[in-house]
């Protein structure tokens, strides 16, 4: 049976406030779907606390829960295996966000608002609470898509995206293998080289006070130069992908 919505969220060492995140988003589910057949998808990626097992035990409670384990593999790779959990499960719509508490739900009716106008659409921290390693790469990266793709997408990496399943069936089919580090990156430029308008929604971005920040700073350097070179390497391919993209979707009953 096909959702209306799911909802895709990695998970890393984050056993202090993953109930707490699974209550909220799930009461979304419920409040502003009422009778819809909706899902969360919790993907653990591999945590070595307890993030697990409290997933595992509260999922009789939460009966849109769904938990997906995997050996730990990064962020970028949870996020890939999620998406394409949801659009095995024939998700209408998906929704990403991430377990560290740092988004509010409230914002989500941002994003659905406008889904009729745009398959691929964009949340925007316009106040970030990170570590400082974490803006400097935000940066990096934001100058880079510019300078390698003539394109500029205010948060191009951010786990707050709305998109259309049959849309993001298309870009899993089209991103790089084997995955790059920042698989959401390649899906924003491939959206935006294909023409879509990805709105950049200005949402609230809260302090992260739990759990483990998956990049520290000594490896800044190393991030950016990989992601860079992925970029780099990718905008050659880019043409036929996005060429794929722009086929218009079959008409179904």
């Amino acid at each position: 049976m096909s959702l209306m919505l799911s909802i895709v969220m990695p998970a890393y060492n984050e056993e202090e406030v993953i109930e707490t995140v699974v209550k909220q988003w799930t009461d979304l589910l419920t409040r502003q779907f009422p009778g819809e057949n909706t899902r969360l998808i919790v993907v653990n990626d591999g945590s070595k606390d307890k993030t697990g097992q409290i997933l595992d035990e509260i999922k009789s409670r939460y009966p849109k829960l769904m938990v997906v384990h995997q050996p730990n593999g990064g962020h970028g790779n949870a996020v890939v295996n999620g998406y394409r959990q949801a659009v095995a499960l024939d998700s209408e719509y998906v929704f990403q966000t991430d377990s560290d508490d740092q988004f509010v739900t409230d914002d989500f009716a941002r994003l659905w608002a406008r889904r009729n106008d745009s398959p691929f659409i964009l949340g925007y921290r316009e106040e970030r609470y990170d570590a400082f390693a974490r803006l400097i790469i935000t940066r990096i990266l934001r100058w880079s898509i510019t300078l390698i793709y003539g394109t500029h997408i205010m948060d191009s990496n951010i786990p707050f995206r709305l998109i259309r399943g049959s849309f993001l069936r298309k870009l899993l089919a089209q991103l790089p293998s084997p995955n790059p580090f920042a698989p959401n990156i390649f899906l924003a430029v491939m959206a935006k080289k294909a023409g879509f308008n990805t709105f950049d929604i200005p949402i609230t971005h809260k302090e992260r006070l739990t759990g483990t920040v998956s990049i520290l700073k000594w490896k800044l350097l190393e991030v950016c130069f990989q992601s860079f070179k992925e970029l780099a390497q990718f905008r050659f391919e880019l043409a036929g992908k996005v060429k794929a993209l722009r086929k218009p979707e079959p008409v179904t009953a």
